[in-house]
């Protein structure tokens, strides 16, 4: 393995403007950065990132922090190839941490990210007051939050339109005939849940149906609370006909539960999932659910996390993206 001193001698410049091609200094010229980077290939060099790490807390280490809540959702795979797609393409490497929902965790992930000293950080927060991520922030650190933001600091974010998404699923069982629609859904501190209970209550109000609290049943975001939470709904003594599963795991719980009980879907409960999972069309019967592009999402953040480190002062940007229903036959008409 050739080492900087045998590269700066094959390209014929000194080991400082080897130093410079390699984190990628704009002032090198565009003729001799193209020498460099030709005797890096030649010699197969691999730069030391520990060593740059170490060297200055200004040098480029070409290194992004990923910071998820729950690595086992198909979304959040998604979104981490998403990252990882864009980061490779600009020869960033991504460190990931996965906190489920867990804020000690999280700020674990966080401390350790800032110690490796990375380029910036894309993070979903663990809710829209979250003070470790608001500090990153408030230390100029390139921050972009990504599928939930924060209420109180600004902040670059790529989410999708969650009350819109949720009103087409509800608005969907509601143009069918049901009236009584459970909304199975993750903790309200979160301000994902916030805007699709938001987005159930206005598909209510467009068909005049009164909104019933006790039609929602709120707790984790993961597999257990769907099946619990499902069992609870399927006890009820006047059953909804219809359920809203706020995500992937706990659609799958719910399934779980209504197929443990031998429950007929759609015939006698139709589901609606929000997230779509490669997998929907494979379950019996197909899954009628909300899509949000999780991969698009994690490449745009990446892309915002890019130009933030390349410009610090520019006016933080909102982006929002669109949802898809994919109707399928978990659904059902009822008179």
């Amino acid at each position: 393995m050739s080492n900087l001193k045998a590269v700066a001698e094959h390209s014929k410049v000194s080991i400082a403007t080897v130093s410079r091609v390699i984190n990628n200094d704009p002032k090198v010229s565009k003729e001799t950065m193209l020498k460099v980077q030709a005797s890096i290939t030649a010699l197969e060099y691999k730069p030391n990132r520990v060593a740059q790490r170490l060297r200055s807390t200004k040098s480029k280490t070409k290194l992004l922090g990923l910071v998820i809540p729950d690595i086992q959702n198909p979304f959040f795979v998604d979104v981490v190839r998403g990252v990882e797609d864009y980061a490779y393409q600009n020869n960033f490497a991504v460190m990931i941490g996965n906190f489920g929902q867990d804020e000690k965790k999280e700020k674990l992930y966080l401390d350790i990210l800032q110690s490796e000293n990375i380029d910036g950080l894309i993070v979903a927060p663990i809710h829209g007051r979250d003070k470790g991520v608001e500090n990153l922030v408030k230390k100029n650190i390139a921050v972009v939050c990504i599928d939930r933001g924060l209420t109180e600091v600004d902040v670059d974010i790529v989410k999708v339109d969650n009350d819109e998404g949720a009103f087409k699923a509800i608005d969907h069982l509601l143009s069918i005939g049901h009236r009584r629609i459970a909304f199975i859904s993750g903790n309200f501190k979160i301000p994902t849940y916030i805007d699709r209970l938001a987005g159930y209550k206005r598909a209510l109000s467009k068909y005049g149906v009164p909104f019933d609290e006790s039609l929602i049943f709120v707790r984790n975001t993961d597999y257990k609370s769907g099946f619990e939470l499902a069992n609870r709904i399927l006890d009820l003594e006047e059953r909804p006909s219809a359920i809203f599963s706020g995500n992937n795991l706990l659609t799958l719980g719910a399934l779980e539960a209504i197929h443990g009980r031998n429950i007929n879907i759609p015939e006698e409960i139709s589901i609606v999932g929000f997230d779509d999972m490669p997998w929907s069309i494979s379950l019996n019967p197909p899954l009628t659910a909300v899509r949000q592009p999780g991969f698009d999402m994690g490449r745009k953040a990446a892309e915002m996390l890019y130009e933030r480190i390349l410009n610090p002062s520019n006016k933080k940007e909102k982006v929002i993206l669109d949802t898809e229903l994919m109707l399928r036959k978990s659904t059902t008409p009822i008179e």
